[in-house]
């Protein structure tokens, strides 16, 4: 193994004729105690090198049985006289030495001109020295005369000399003489620690080289490919607030009414979304007592705005059922009541956007000291029970609630017979429910109860086909948005749920459930768990669930080696099985390579490198 060391620049002072010692290679590798030779070898060495004139050449031996070769040029006439040698020496260099004398500022411009352009081309991530020789004779500034050219011998200075080793990424060393110390100690050390990674470098790739070689002899191991990518599902996004939000402007399942005797019309609700954000409702509606509420302001404020009226029923108004006409309510504040509507939009809406509602009101009654009179009705109503003062500063209010709030405000009313106006039967038992909510958020039972249906005018209505636990998780994703399957067979029974009503959402989401549970589970519990995995693709195919059925394609294919031990895999239609066995990983070939493989490796009687 050898170092190749390329030195370029003049370190010798050429304005001071004294007596100096050898130069700064020839004086380090006569001296140094890693180095084996005296000065006298290494002029021999030097001599008898004819075969590139332009470098100087020193041969030892470093480390004891290193190769040290070293190339000298101390002029830049004689390298730029033979181009050729010159960019290949420089090319195979391991370390560069660029070497100028302090005193000789002709000596640094001719390293930082012409030297450095070359280097930077040239060297690839090789280390670079930059040590400045000698004592400063002359520090003062020089002559800024025109003609004077006594700025030849003024001194490089230190700025000067870090500033060329920052350009080129170099380690920069000023040796104020030849001696022992700087040449030994100081110069020799960071010379010889470039040596040390330079051979750890050429050693490791040696090692890598020769382990690719023994690796490779006779037949290659096979290379498994990746398994391809899984489709990718995209969830629906939920349109859970335009659902409840058009519940008040289409007027279906209208339970209560709102009118002033002195303002013309009458604005129509619903009880069970009124209550969902409104304990000043619940109260009006007896959904709770005032001993459940416990705050004289929300009593106070029930009592002051809202009286239930036993008047005739108002030939405008849209009756909920035959049965059970709306319940009328008389607002007993007119500017109130005719800003109802507003106000009734702003909460349905559940995004608690004050400044559209007060820009609405002030629109409508533009005198300032009524609307301020309407918006702190409004706040009364939105009081939560035992806090003071919750909604004094709006825009903070808004900001701490979440965007929609009926997913958990709903959740109260969810299985409660607290204004509910239809039952399921399911399995013998029942299940109470809420028009409203059930109208609004799915359309299959929109048309069953606002249709000519036997539903629309019974309150008890059987359910079929489906568990209660199911029905129950169905009703939940309605009334709150969100549900969560005990497992996979309750997220496909939910699924199946989901297509029977026609909620594409719901189906999304039970999908990504099962999806996300499949890939979270890992080999040795997907070869042993009792789920059948085809039985769940053909239920997934039956009830249009498309983007779950190609998924479970791809994830048996994927799960090859797992799946075709099972006896379901025989279940597989034909089209099915071609698909499979189609992108099936790993695949045959690849299995057929292994098994040359290893047939090889066990022919020699050595030790595999892949298993």
């Amino acid at each position: 193994m050898s170092i190749h060391i390329v030195a370029l620049g003049n370190e010798g002072d050429t304005f001071h004729q004294d007596s100096r010692p050898s130069g700064l290679i020839r004086t380090y590798l006569g001296r140094s105690p890693l180095v084996s030779g005296d000065e006298s070898s290494l002029l021999l060495n030097a001599a008898s090198t004819v075969a590139r004139p332009v470098f100087t050449e020193y041969q030892a031996s470093a480390f004891g049985n290193v190769k040290l070769v070293v190339h000298d040029c101390p002029v830049w006439d004689i390298f730029d006289s033979d181009w050729y040698t010159s960019q290949n020496l420089i090319g195979g260099a391991d370390i560069i030495v660029i070497k100028y004398n302090v005193n000789d500022k002709f000596s640094f411009h001719e390293v930082k001109d012409n030297y450095i352009p070359v280097i930077k081309r040239a060297s690839n991530s090789v280390p670079v020295i930059i040590a400045a020789v000698g004592t400063r004779q002359n520090e003062e500034l020089p002559c800024t005369c025109p003609l004077c050219t006594s700025d030849r011998g003024s001194c490089v200075s230190t700025t000067e000399g870090i500033q060329l080793a920052k350009e080129l990424g170099a380690t920069y060393l000023e040796l104020h003489s030849l001696d022992d110390f700087y040449i030994g100690k100081y110069f020799g050390g960071v010379l010889e620690y470039f040596m040390i990674q330079t051979l750890n470098q050429k050693t490791s790739e040696k090692m890598r080289k020769r382990k690719m070689t023994n690796s490779f002899h006779g037949i290659r191991p096979p290379q498994l490919e990746q398994p391809e990518k899984m489709p990718v599902l995209k969830a629906e996004a939920s349109h859970y607030h335009s659902d409840l939000n058009n519940l008040l402007f289409c007027c279906q399942c209208v339970d209560v009414v709102f009118y002033h005797p002195e303002v013309t019309g009458i604005v129509e609700a619903h009880k069970i979304v009124l209550c969902a954000v409104s304990h000043v409702f619940m109260l009006l509606f007896n959904v709770k007592s005032a001993t459940d509420i416990q705050d004289s302001s929300i009593i106070r404020t029930t009592q002051d705005l809202f009286a239930v009226s036993r008047d005739a029923v108002f030939p405008g108004a849209s009756q909920g059922s035959s049965s059970n006409p709306p319940l009328r309510v008389i607002v007993k504040d007119a500017l109130f009541c005719s800003c109802l509507s507003y106000i009734l939009r702003f909460i349905y809406s559940g995004a608690f956007q004050w400044e559209e509602l007060e820009e609405d009101i002030r629109r409508k009654l533009k005198d300032s000291g009524d609307v301020s009179n309407v918006i702190e009705k409004v706040k009364c109503i939105l009081k939560t029970p035992g806090k003071i003062n919750c909604l004094r500063n709006c825009k903070t209010y808004q900001a701490r609630k979440p965007l929609w709030f009926y997913n958990t405000s709903l959740k109260f009313f969810l299985n409660k017979p607290m204004l509910a106006d239809v039952v399921f039967e399911i399995q013998g038992t029942t299940v109470p429910a809420h028009r409203a909510i059930l109208v609004a958020r799915c359309e299959v039972m929109a048309a069953m109860f606002n249709g000519n249906y036997m539903e629309a005018k019974s309150v008890l209505i059987p359910v079929y086909g489906v568990s209660k636990e199911t029905f129950l998780s169905f009703l939940e994703y309605l009334y709150t948005d969100s549900c969560c399957p005990a497992g996979i067979f309750q997220a496909m029974c939910l699924l199946i749920c989901a297509e029977m009503y026609q909620v594409s959402r719901l189906q999304h989401i039970c999908e990504l459930f099962i999806i996300t549970q499949l890939q979270s589970m890992p080999s040795r519990e997907l070869a042993s768990m009792n789920l059948d995995i085809v039985d769940l693709l053909k239920k997934a195919k039956f009830h249009h669930s498309d983007c779950l059925s190609t998924w479970l394609l791809h994830f048996i294919a994927t799960n090859y080696l797992i799946f075709s031990q099972k006896p379901e895999f025989q279940d597989l239609s034909v089209e099915e099985r071609s698909f499979v066995e189609k992108h099936r990983w790993p695949s045959n070939m690849y299995l057929k390579q292994l098994a040359e493989y290893r047939k090889y490796i066990h022919s020699r009687k050595c030790r595999c490198l892949v298993m």
